[in-house]
């Protein structure tokens, strides 16, 4: 592939801003948090990258040859889908906005009203998957396996993708926030993810696997108990360390330094408290980029489970829907191989005045069928909030 692009114009210096402003329907791109913001501006190289097997694999190989026949610092930005069920969106942009971010406030009201909720599975029915995937942990199939549900949300007008991403940003700061167009500009990823799953700056490399979960109280001193209950769960800890087990085994191949957090902590979004374990390290001289090595996590058991392959025969038996870019990746790689890329979590597909919301939770030996019902409902509370409507049981 022959590609050559002009050197992105990436402003010294940042600026306070609306960031989303800049995002153009069809092809637009906007990714921040807390610290920094970039947005595409400019015309946009499109790098397909078919559906299929090994897709975040290729998606890494196709940008890294983009990026090598970009002259100056050139940036792929995109979303991939959590398998290769679909093609991936990954832009190189001609111009590259970067902003420090606003974050917080007052959420701006939405130009639409939620008519319809329409859950799928229907709750009785994902617990019955959450029965079925018990019974083959119980039969040595799986140690993990994490189920998802949908729920489409129909609203009374078209939905503004710069409005539901600017609402999503207030109401979880500090989390990636994101705004993507999807193939043909039909439809719009737009989402608020608590989880990194990768970040490398020069040879420093950096993730935070998240697992385990508990809906977070208004009230003060109940949110403190249950912060606690969680950090003390024994199931949801064992949940946690397939997870941070596994990122640690994939990311030390690459490292001459590797630093994992000896016991699981606690972090939290305005909404939710979750488990947490830093993973610091130095990378080996050739060390691949963050998107290379973003495919070798990927899936995690955060989103997938523990056997990888075994968890996804599972998955895709238990599931009645396609995830599409639903615990896939988001995120931005640069010609110096920098970059970071973020789980596709608490996240809205927009299309006209429809938006369809992706819960999952982890199942292990221990998991109650109700309860993991319990936690999708509080993922769904993000993107309903979101949308302008207080949850309720979906």
């Amino acid at each position: 592939m022959s590609v050559v692009r002009p050197a992105p114009d990436l402003p010294a210096g940042a600026t306070d801003g609306d960031l989303f402003e800049w995002y153009t329907p069809g092809t637009g791109v906007v990714l921040q948090r807390h610290d920094y913001g970039l947005a595409a501006a400019g015309d946009s190289l499109a790098i397909p990258v078919p559906a299929g097997p090994q897709h975040v694999h290729r998606a890494a190989s196709l940008a890294r040859a983009a990026l090598d026949e970009t002259p100056g610092l050139g940036v792929v930005m995109g979303a991939l889908p959590f398998e290769g069920s679909c093609e991936a969106i990954l832009r190189l942009p001609e111009r590259v906005v970067r902003v420090v971010p606003s974050h917080g406030g007052l959420a701006p009201q939405p130009d639409w009203t939620v008519t319809q909720l329409v859950p799928d599975p229907l709750p009785t029915e994902y617990e019955a998957a959450v029965e079925r995937a018990l019974a083959a942990i119980d039969a040595g199939e799986v140690e993990k396996v994490v189920l998802a549900r949908t729920l489409r949300v129909e609203t009374d007008a078209l939905i503004d993708p710069r409005l539901l991403a600017r609402r999503f940003n207030a109401g979880e700061p500090g989390s990636f926030v994101f705004l993507v167009a999807l193939g043909g500009g039909a439809s719009t990823l737009v989402g608020a993810s608590p989880e990194l799953v990768v970040r490398r700056r020069g040879r420093k490399v950096f993730s935070d696997p998240l697992a385990g979960t508990a809906r977070r109280s208004q009230d003060r001193t109940r949110d403190r108990e249950i912060a606690r209950q969680l950090l003390e769960a024994v199931k949801e800890q064992r949940e946690h360390r397939l997870v941070a087990e596994a990122v640690a085994d994939a990311m030390m191949p690459f490292c001459s330094n590797l630093v994992v957090d000896s016991e699981a902590g606690l972090t939290s979004t305005a909404t939710l408290w979750h488990l947490h374990t830093a993973i610091k390290g130095t990378l080996k001289p050739d060390a691949p980029d963050a998107l290379t090595i973003a495919a070798a996590l990927h899936p995690t058991p955060a989103v997938c489970g523990t056997p990888q392959a075994a968890a996804a025969s599972l998955i895709g038996r238990l599931e009645p829907f396609d995830r599409r870019f639903f615990a896939g990746l988001v995120g931005w790689v640069d010609t110096l191989g920098d970059g970071e890329w973020a789980l596709t979590l608490r996240c809205a597909e927009v299309s006209g005045s429809t938006a369809r919301l992706h819960a999952g939770a982890g199942i292990v030996a221990g998991s109650e069928p109700a309860l993991e019902d319990l936690e999708t409902e509080a993922k769904f509370g993000v993107g309903l909030r979101a949308l302008g409507v207080e949850p309720a049981r979906v």
